[in-house]
């Protein structure tokens, strides 16, 4: 079995990449492989909304400038994803909200890449805005029916230098408790592969309120 996580600070190890990495080291203590993909300091375009995504099916997006679409099958091959994120105005940073915006839009668009694995949010905050933010991450996971880790508190863990989360205790329990239980989830959802079956997927129905 195997985790990917998205490492969305600019910061390739500031305090949001070792949130990760506490809860990646539960992870790998429990038999899974562990990985970051580091895509904050990358160029990342905005989702043009052109739908070519839903039109092609060819789970690609049709902007080549960047790396998405090199991304797109490493994620849908791991058993687990975890979403990493620092907080900009109390929200998720620029870059990657254009990279969840564009990789969930794929993945709906072409049946559901990541539905039923299982995914958590981590958020890494100086100050206020973490739980806007963890909130905000936890949308694309919901919507795409993917199964949510949880802790014993919201995956928010303080400092403001690179390092300095380690200094939260109740952050760093948080991300430990996580790891635990995603490790958990990912064992029980492979031990009961074939003898519980999954709910098939289905058709969206899409409705608009101004007709």
């Amino acid at each position: 079995m195997k985790v990917i996580a998205i490492n969305g600070s600019p910061k390739k190890e500031g305090n949001t990449f070792r949130a990760l990495s506490m809860v990646g080291a539960e992870l790998i203590a429990a038999g899974i492989e562990f990985s970051t993909l580091h895509i904050g300091h990358k160029m990342i375009h905005g989702c043009l909304a052109c739908g070519k995504c839903a039109i092609n099916k060819d789970e690609q997006c049709t902007i080549k400038t960047d790396d998405l679409n090199s991304w797109i099958g490493q994620i849908k091959e791991a058993d687990g994803l975890i979403l990493g994120s620092p907080v900009y105005y109390s929200g998720i940073a620029g870059t990657m909200k254009s990279f969840l915006d564009r990789l969930f839009y794929v993945s709906g668009s072409n049946g559901g890449l990541f539905r039923q694995k299982v995914a958590a949010a981590v958020v890494a905050v100086r100050r206020s805005g973490g739980s806007s933010t963890f909130d905000s991450l936890n949308h694309y996971l919901t919507y795409s029916e993917m199964i949510l880790a949880t802790s014993s508190y919201w995956n928010v863990i303080h400092g403001r230098t690179p390092g300095e989360v380690e200094q939260d205790g109740e952050g760093v329990q948080v991300m430990q408790v996580l790891g635990r239980n995603m490790a958990w989830l990912l064992k029980m959802k492979e031990y009961s592969a074939g003898v519980i079956l999954p709910p098939e997927p289905q058709k969206k129905v899409v409705t608009n309120f101004i007709r």
